[in-house]
């Protein structure tokens, strides 16, 4: 598209006047020392910026901003939130900057566009100070690829644990009733954005796992009375295979995380059907809210789901296993059941934004302040 093709020249624009002033002495850039770049959608990367913004700031007020616009940064640490924004906005920056960047998923097994956006990662990381990842199994990747060992930082993408509760039964009815679920339905949890694009979602996101999903709920619908609650965007194509195959659902926008924490409560089960991710968040909120999770072995799952005890790990693309160690999740007395919501709520303390945001501060800024 025409689009696609003059963005680079638009940022580049944007960025050369402050670049040219800045490497004549003329502009020493504003604001606080660390800009953290997020996206524009109120979606996870900004969530992300924004949380470790604000765990910062209870220990290092004014250090840390978040900004969508990196056009005037200089003599700053810039975070950017994920490696696609860094090779779009970097180029085109001064290097009186120090960089890091956030690079939570891809392999160049997802295609020929993601290989060459790995080439062309992998090209700028002379240029990066640091390198952040949440996942153990990205960490790893990176090494392989050659990104030295002291650029490269493990932190896990976070959660609030005390708006992601585990809900008492009277929460959990509350929930069912306000979306319209029976109590005796079995709820599986689908809260991500899996189509293309930000509209209906009708092309799907073959990445995030769709039809996997879909594959494994009318596997396990053929023994359990299941819905499936979808929340977030572009989930069209979902909504249209799950009816084909007369499968209730439910579909809501939460507005806030204490909506989000309220889907939560509603659920029996929660799924991670992706071929790659590099969390996802949904995978920390449901082990936080005490719902057992039932993932293939992508992004943070394997780092935080001991198989068996906190929820269950399955190869990528097997829905009928998906749908197998869900059912056994299902078949375990109470007290096994709740030993594994309470050990799944364990697990996941270790991301709290809490540990996320001091991490990114010793591990990532007080070390390029100190520079």
């Amino acid at each position: 598209m025409l689009k696609d093709l003059l963005r680079p020249w638009k940022f580049r624009a944007a960025c050369l006047p402050w670049r040219l002033a800045a490497a004549s002495g003329l502009y020493r850039g504003r604001g606080a020392p660390v800009q953290f770049v997020v996206e524009k959608a109120d979606w996870a990367i900004r969530w992300v910026g924004e949380h470790v913004r604000d765990e910062i700031d209870g220990f290092a007020p004014g250090t840390v901003e978040t900004t969508v616009d990196p056009q005037r940064l200089a003599n700053r640490i810039v975070h950017f939130g994920s490696q696609y924004m860094w090779l779009a906005w970097g180029p085109h920056l001064p290097a009186c900057n120090r960089y890091a960047t956030s690079f939570f998923h891809g392999k160049r097994e997802d295609g020929p566009e993601i290989a060459e956006h790995i080439d062309r990662f992998l090209d700028s990381v002379p240029r990066l100070s640091m390198v952040v990842t949440g996942a153990g199994l990205i960490e790893r990747r990176l090494l392989g690829w050659g990104v030295p060992r002291e650029k490269l930082v493990r932190i896990p993408i976070g959660v609030d644990t005390k708006t992601f509760l585990p809900p008492s039964l009277e929460q959990r009815a509350a929930a069912r009733a306000r979306f319209g679920i029976a109590p005796d339905r079995v709820v599986v949890g689908s809260f991500q954005k899996d189509g293309q694009g930000w509209g209906d979602g009708m092309e799907p996101k073959r990445i995030k796992g769709p039809d996997i999903l879909v594959q494994a709920a009318a596997e396990l619908a053929k023994d359990f009375p299941v819905t499936v609650f979808l929340t977030g965007p572009a989930r069209g194509y979902v909504k249209r295979e799950l009816e084909a195959r007369g499968i209730p659902f439910v579909h809501t926008y939460a507005k806030g995380h204490a909506e989000l924490a309220e889907c939560y409560h509603a659920l029996d089960l929660y799924f991670v059907t992706s071929r790659e991710e590099g969390g996802p968040m949904g995978l920390m909120e449901s082990m936080s809210s005490g719902v057992p999770v039932v993932s293939s072995r992508v992004g943070m799952a394997p780092d935080l789901v001991t198989d068996g005890v906190c929820g269950a790990l399955t190869d990528p693309e097997d829905a009928a296993a998906v749908a197998a160690r869900a059912a056994a999740i299902l078949a375990l007395p109470p007290a096994s059941a709740e030993a594994m919501r309470r050990a799944a709520r364990e697990a996941v303390k270790v991301a709290d934004w809490s540990v996320v945001g001091r991490e990114h501060w010793e591990k990532v800024y007080r070390p390029l302040l100190a520079r």
